[in-house]
């Protein structure tokens, strides 16, 4: 199949073919064995921790933030009901829950660093980090507690 060009102006109207591509001939038309198509991912839709930079300016935090005032006994299982009181996209069964604990290193560059994982409803098949507690995780008093809502 050739390119054809258009001359503009007044007479004729007549078409004739390009000169062939220095590049060589075009691509032959993808096969139906494409692999699937790339497909951005919605993070306000399925959910991820923030970055280290969200964190970096004190008081522009990121603005989802919920405050949860708790004790270092307190287990990942109680913070994952306290988040299904106020995060309705937690409630649903194919929810996961993935707990990070951001801090600043010893460059005062802040660290994400992913703890556990619990399950919106767990059940006996699929065991989760729900039991351990935020001192046995090495929680440190002044850090933050990311909490991502994972869904399938």
């Amino acid at each position: 199949m050739a390119e054809v060009q258009r001359r503009g102006g007044g007479g004729g109207g007549g078409v004739r073919p390009l000169p062939p591509s220095a590049r060589g001939p075009p691509p032959p038309p993808p096969t139906a064995k494409v692999g699937p198509r790339f497909v951005p991912v919605d993070r306000e839709k399925i959910g991820g921790h923030h970055n280290e930079v969200d964190f970096a300016v004190r008081g522009k935090e990121p603005k989802d933030e919920v405050q949860i005032y708790t004790w270092m006994d307190a287990t990942l299982r109680e913070l994952t009901d306290l988040v299904k009181e106020v995060a309705p996209e937690a409630r649903r069964r194919d929810a996961t829950l993935s707990f990070a604990f951001v801090f600043p290193n010893s460059r005062g560059r802040f660290v994400v660093r992913e703890v556990g994982r619990t399950y919106s409803y767990p059940n006996a098949r699929r065991a989760d980090d729900g039991s351990r507690a935020l001192g046995e995780l090495k929680f440190q008093i002044g850090d933050y507690l990311d909490v991502a809502i994972l869904l399938q």
